[in-house]
């Protein structure tokens, strides 16, 4: 049985018989007013953090939404898009795609802006998106994408990219890794369908993003996630997973290399009112401006005691001088 079978098999599981907490850190769902979420699907919140950000979905978006799980998170989508379609939710698993469906229902007695036309189930996987080229605003995917090997994670942003309109946007959640998994733990295909063994370092995991082409990067949150000890995980030295949360844009990568913002910034110290780079970053004097770790590492080189780089925050809703 390949992971992906054993990936399905356990997610079919999972469908018929809630297991609450099974995977990633334990936080409320998103709070918005007039939305209220069934316990059923709070019961299969089975992801890693959010996709589901604010400033990334105004004027109704159009989503599309890799793994259905319980379908909470179509269901906050929808709150954005509301109307007909505007959220497509997609998932290969049957029992997945009826537990949603099941739940959304629900939901739609308990939130009257809510109609079930809002989200369209659709069976499908992260290879062969059932959408055309340029369709959709944005692509997200809740803690599905760390499951799979390296060269099916390539194939899976790249059908995201070849879906998302230009600008458009994929919003990711998912496991890394603080060092290398070891491949005693890599080939435990139950504990990569639990999002325990797939994860990738930061390093491996944004470079996948630009080797498909997004030019920007944002990190809006990084934090802990899950400690793999020595003892049960079989390991010299415990390992430390963490949830990262992004959002990559669909727009090309500069000459110089794609921007990745971490929650950086800039501050100008030096003898005049501000410091211009002639690049397109002007610094006033004493004013912290946001920056991309690219620009971070060229500013720091080029005004050595004269510009303060602060370090990452994790957590960037954007803005700044890039």
């Amino acid at each position: 049985m390949t992971y992906l079978e054993t990936t399905a098999e356990f997610y079919a599981e999972v469908a018929q018989t809630p297991e609450v907490g099974l995977c990633c850190v334990q936080s409320s769902p998103l709070q918005l007013p007039e939305l209220k979420i069934p316990l059923q699907m709070q019961e299969m919140n089975y992801g890693c953090g959010t996709t589901v950000h604010p400033a990334e979905l105004s004027r109704q978006p159009t989503v599309l939404y890799v793994g259905v799980g319980g379908g909470l998170e179509a269901l906050q989508f929808a709150y954005f898009s509301r109307h007909p379609g505007g959220v497509i939710a997609v998932d290969p698993v049957k029992e997945m795609r009826e537990a949603a469906a099941r739940n959304l229902e629900i939901a739609a007695k308990d939130n009257p802006w809510f109609d079930p036309s809002f989200v369209e189930i659709r069976e499908g996987d992260a290879f062969n998106l059932p959408m055309p080229d340029a369709s959709v605003d944005v692509v997200a995917q809740n803690c599905l994408f760390n499951i799979f090997e390296p060269a099916d994670l390539h194939k899976a942003l790249q059908e995201a990219y070849r879906v998302l309109k230009r600008g458009g946007r994929l919003l990711m959640s998912d496991p890394i890794a603080t060092s290398s998994i070891p491949s005693h733990l890599r080939a435990d295909e139950r504990l990569r369908a639990m999002c325990l063994s797939g994860a990738l370092t930061y390093e491996e995991y944004t470079q996948h993003l630009i080797d498909v082409g997004f030019g920007q990067i944002e990190i809006r949150a990084r934090r802990p996630y899950r400690l793999l000890d020595c003892q049960n995980y079989n390991l010299d030295e415990p390992l430390l997973l963490e949830s990262l949360d992004s959002v990559s844009f669909k727009v090309p990568i500069p000459e110089d290399g794609a921007c990745i913002f971490t929650g950086k910034t800039g501050i100008y110290m030096g003898g005049n009112d501000y410091f211009d780079d002639n690049a397109g970053h002007i610094l006033q004097r004493g004013v912290p401006a946001a920056v991309c770790d690219k620009t971070a590492a060229k500013l720091a080189i080029s005004k050595p005691g004269e510009i303060l780089i602060t370090d990452s925050t994790w957590y960037y809703t954007g803005g700044g001088c890039c």
